[in-house]
Parts: C-alpha cells; structure tokens; sequence
C-alpha cells in the first residue's frame, strides 16, 4: 500500500494507559512506516461502574474530550471522544455516533488529515460510524471482547457481525477468532500477536542492573507479567505449583484487576514463595526479565482466553527466556517453543525441564521472535488491504 496514509485508529485501549496494548504499538509502528495516525481512545464497551476507576475514567474523558488532537509522537495525535455512559439503546448509538462523527471531522480538519483508511479495534464501530465512508477498512480482532465479564455480549456479538460484513478485511490473532469472523467477512487472514523485539532484547545485555525487589528473591525465579485477574489467571494452578516447589520463587508483576484482590489473597495466601511486585513500567520489563529463568503463561482456559493469544509469549521470547503455559488454543502452533501443560503436576514438570539449560532451544526462541515484529506485521497487514477495491469517502 502506498506511504502517507492518513489512518484512523479505534482503539479500545487509552493511549496513556500505563500497560500497552497491540492498539498503541501498532500505532507506532504504522507511524514508524510513514503514515499518519490519529488514534482515538476508548470509546468505552460496558457499561460504566460506580468504582473509583470508572470515575477516575469518565472525569479525565470529560477533561479531555474538547481540546485539540494532542500530539504524542511523530505522526501519532490522541484524542479521547465524549461518549455519555447511558443503558444501551438504539438512540444511545446515534446520539454517542453523532458526537464521535463530529469529533472525528473536527480533528481531521484540524490536522488536514484524508478519510484514506480506518482501522478499528472496536467491534461496535459499525454502530457508531459509517464504515465506508473511509476509502478502506479494516477490522483488527484480538480478543473475544464479548466473552470478558461485565460485556453485553449479544449486543458486542451482533455489532461485531455488521462490522466483519462492512468492512473491506478483518485480521484476526488466533484461529479461534479467525473461525468466528472468516464466514462473516469478505476477506479474513490471520496473523499473530507481534513483539517490540530490541526492547525486550535489553535483557540478553550483561550490564543491564537487575533490579533490586527482584535481586533480592531467591533463585530461580518464575515471572509473569501481565494483569492478575481471576478470570484470566489460574491462580488455584499456580498455588499449587508453588506449594509442591517452595525451592522456585513465582514473581507477579502486574496490577490486579478491580474485583479480584480478595479472590488473589486467598488463592496464594499459604505461599511465601510467590512474590507479587505490583505493575511496573514497560520501559522496565527486560531488567525483571533478566532475572528470571522461565516465563509464566499460567491461563484459565475458558472462552475468553481460548480466543487470546497473549502478548506476553513473545515478549519472553525475545528476552531468551523458556516459557510454560496452559494449553492455549493459539499457542499450539509453538511446541517448539513452549510447554503446554494442563494442570498443576505437568507445569510443574514442565517447568523443571525448562530450568535445565538448553543452548540450540535458546537460539531458536530468539529466531523466532525476531521474526514478529510489529513493523513487519504492520506491514502485511496494510498489504492485505491492498488488492481491495476502494469505498468512496
């Protein structure tokens, strides 16, 4: 496709969020490649709660909602659209599209940008805009949003078929996904999560310092990273695995989900050995990767987490590190690289044999995740738009 593409992005991840999604590294690495990007924020799928973080949320919307597109990176503008947070409804949807249209065309003629194409991560787009009114379009699937608690899932799953019907192709991270959109849209291809692979190499570097919370645990350490919630997370699989080795130390890095701190406590109340250091940044991550010997992926299986393929895998990858897993549908393809493994007894096998050095296994992790990085999927990605006949805006 050609350079200089001014390219909407309907994130459902906050640009400013602490942890990154795909949203924002792909919207680096459509930068990086020469186009212009301007990335809204969250248009905000369930319904709004009374908690703290809702609150926080919708006041820091409301604060943000007027001014100009701000500009966060070369060729990347934010802005976050006012969204009302009522009962859903069919004049809800034309009154928060009517606000999000107009926003929209406020900042593109602020910033001289073209309706070239649309890329949406929000499957109730075609709720909200009109697709076509983009020359192209593209539907990035990389979760089964529908299936994570506090979703209404029939509306996300009625919404989502519109949008795979109206847009010119969807991409899908997982066959799973790729099994739900392919009979849906006109063109559908799959194309895993990807990794920022020099950033997560930092942690092959000999004179990175380790940094001193996780210095101080004993070796060998097990690392996840990623958020602790209860209906991804299998925490009763993983108290198990630190009871039968109070030898391994298991280092949590990441922010517990809302709801879940009660559930956390009791799961891994008995074991001294599992360490939780909170959330910590992403510029971070290789230093606390630098020190542990295995990567965590310990799962629930359920439909949400079968239709996921998790950032995490190749991000430990790329930082030469052995990876154990519950047996996600999308990691199947990775045998070579991964222990999948069902239950307590055999991840914690898994992980024994994982701690037993293994040079050629190391080499082949870090082939492979040199191989997905976000640039190049980026790349593939706008090329599978190209062939297509264009929309008119």
């Amino acid at each position: 496709m050609s350079p200089g593409l001014d390219i909407t992005l309907l994130a459902t991840a906050d640009w400013d969020h602490p942890f990154w999604t795909n949203k924002q590294h792909v919207a680096v690495s459509l930068a990086e490649l020469g186009h212009r990007v301007l990335y809204v924020d969250s248009l905000g799928l369930r319904p709004p709660t009374l908690g703290q973080r809702d609150r926080g949320r919708l006041w820091r919307r409301l604060r943000l909602s007027f001014p100009r597109p701000r500009p966060v990176r070369p060729g990347i503008w934010v802005i976050s659209p006012l969204q009302l947070p009522l009962p859903a409804g069919p004049w809800v949807d034309r009154l928060n599209g009517l606000v999000l249209r107009t926003t929209l065309a406020l900042a593109r003629l602020q910033l001289g940008l073209r309706c070239d194409l649309l890329w949406t991560y929000n499957p109730r787009t075609a709720a909200l805009l009109p697709v076509h009114a983009y020359r192209r379009s593209l539907y990035h699937c990389v979760d089964a949003i529908d299936t994570q608690p506090g979703m209404d899932g029939p509306r996300i799953r009625r919404d989502e078929q519109q949008l795979c019907h109206q847009v010119d192709g969807v991409v899908t991270t997982t066959p799973v996904l790729q099994e739900r959109c392919r009979p849906l849209a006109r063109r559908c291809t799959l194309l895993p999560n990807a990794v920022d692979v020099e950033h997560f190499r930092q942690a092959l570097d000999p004179a990175l310092p380790l940094p001193a919370d996780l210095g101080c645990i004993p070796a060998p350490r097990l690392l996840f990273v990623g958020a602790i919630a209860t209906y991804k997370m299998n925490m009763e699989l993983l108290a198990a695995v630190a009871r039968r080795h109070p030898d391994w130390s298991i280092v949590l890095i990441g922010a517990v989900g809302e709801g879940d701190p009660a559930t956390l406590i009791t799961a891994l109340a008995d074991c001294p050995n599992i360490h939780r250091l909170g959330p910590r940044p992403y510029g971070a991550l290789p230093a606390y990767l630098k020190g542990a010997a295995v990567g965590l992926i310990p799962a629930r299986i359920n439909a949400y987490t079968r239709a996921m393929f998790p950032m995490k895998f190749f991000e430990y990858l790329a930082a030469g590190l052995p990876v154990v897993a519950t047996p996600l549908p999308a990691l199947e393809p990775y045998a070579s690289v991964v222990a999948l493994a069902p239950d307590a007894e055999s991840f914690a096998a898994a992980v024994a044999e994982a701690l037993v050095p293994d040079p050629a296994a190391a080499a082949e992790r870090l082939r492979l995740a040199g191989s997905v990085t976000y640039n190049e999927r980026s790349r593939r990605m706008l090329a599978f738009l190209e062939s297509e006949p264009q929309g008119h805006c």
